[in-house]
């Protein structure tokens, strides 16, 4: 039976710690009002307990990743509860026992403790950021102030998914030509190492002289059967994990997402996926009734790219001294010039909001469009990777018969 620690305090007013022993979260707060006491803060003990050393489901909680997918189908079920008329805390209970993410769980079941105890929804929620990020809880915050909490949730909910959806044309895109590159690196290290030495010691017998691009792909083959290779093997991840390191410093950061932009086929899509995402979730937020400068801020920690960040913290700057949205991005040359020709209309007409709804959906379109592009763009060009791999292999083993051929002719 768990042990819960609760901070109470007593009829005089005496705030003390109190431990009681219960089956659940519920019971131990009923027990602790049977015996007098105001409950301010009740919690599950975290004591050593020798018969149970590894907890799994702490460990699955610990470990779980809480998707995107996963917040908008919980939106749109509280949103429902909420409409309905539910108590919040017998909503987010409910909602509790039939999550399947074990993160999300916890979290859910502690938000609901917190919120049986006093506290906003919004700030229970601020204490998961895993689980709710700053854009979740400051539209909950508004719809909180706003009486509209369902609004919001369904909001959260419809932008939580056209997110989810962007972001699965863009994976799914990418998948074939992950899927090619990873089989014709499997088929040319195969090839290169147990079928090019059986060749090699054929022509040796023979003695006929190798040519040069053979050569070099016994080399090769050679290199990748030594103990050499292990160099090779340590210094990819040192690779990956130096650029790990360096894109995490501000410099780095800036200086690999100024690239990315300017990439060929691909920075394209990232500018028009990092527009669809500035002004569906800026639109969001201003419709839910968040400060514009709170929006900007939010909408800079989520942006996904260090430049586009960047434009968007000095277009706030701008802001705070009088300046208007469209001209301040307009400086930084970072957005689409139809975008910001529509956001500028949506604030001379006072319907910003919706103007960037607009933008939104237009860009998603020609995200979807670009990655149809994309896919059948990339198709020819993994088949002419993957063929010119394999006829490496094979061009290196026919060279030398081509010569045989000529000294027996």
């Amino acid at each position: 039976m768990p042990t819960y620690v609760a901070r109470v305090r007593d009829s005089k007013g005496n705030a003390k710690k109190e431990k009681v022993t219960a089956d659940s979260l519920s019971e131990a707060r009923s027990t602790l009002r049977d015996q007098g006491l105001f409950v301010q803060e009740l919690k599950q003990s975290e004591s050593f307990d020798p018969n149970n050393i590894f907890d799994f489901k702490k460990f699955q909680a610990a470990t779980a990743q809480v998707s995107i997918k996963d917040k908008a189908v919980f939106s749109r079920q509280f949103a429902a509860l909420v409409n309905a008329g539910v108590a919040m805390v017998r909503g987010l209970g409910v909602l509790a026992d039939q999550c399947t993410n074990p993160k999300l769980k916890k979290a859910l079941m502690e938000i609901s403790a917190d919120v049986q105890q006093g506290t906003n929804l919004s700030d229970a929620m601020r204490k998961h950021p895993q689980c709710f990020d700053g854009l979740y809880t400051s539209m909950v915050q508004a719809g909180e102030v706003g009486g509209v909490l369902d609004e919001v949730l369904d909001r959260l909910a419809k932008l939580l998914e056209d997110v989810s959806r962007l972001q699965n044309q863009i994976k799914s895109a990418m998948t074939y030509p992950v899927v090619v590159g990873f089989l014709a690196t499997i088929i040319f290290l195969a090839m290169t190492i147990f079928l090019i030495p059986i060749f090699a010691g054929i022509f040796e017998q023979i003695g006929t002289d190798l040519p040069a691009f053979t050569q070099a792909m016994l080399n090769i083959s050679l290199f990748l059967r030594s103990p050499n290779v292990i160099i090779l093997i340590i210094l990819v991840p040192l690779v990956v994990f130096a650029y790990r390191q360096y894109y995490k410093t501000r410099v780095g950061r800036e200086t690999m997402d100024r690239f990315f932009l300017k990439m060929p086929l691909f920075g394209d899509l990232i500018q028009k996926t990092a527009t669809a995402r500035f002004c569906r979730t800026f639109g969001a937020l201003t419709r839910s009734g968040v400060p514009i400068l709170t929006c900007l801020e939010i909408v800079r920690d989520t942006a996904g790219n260090q430049v586009i960040s960047n434009a968007i913290d000095e277009a706030r700057k701008e802001i705070q001294t009088g300046g208007m949205i469209s001209i301040a991005l307009q400086k930084e040359q970072v957005f689409p010039p139809m975008a910001i020709q529509m956001m500028s209309i949506g604030e001379e007409t006072g319907e910003l909001d919706k103007m960037l709804m607009k933008v939104a959906d237009f860009y998603e379109d020609e995200v979807e469009q670009a990655v149809k592009a994309l896919t059948s763009i990339m198709e020819p060009i993994m088949i002419l990777f993957l063929g010119g791999m394999v006829g490496s292999i094979l061009l290196a083993m026919y060279l030398p018969m081509f010569k045989v051929f000529e000294k027996l002719g």
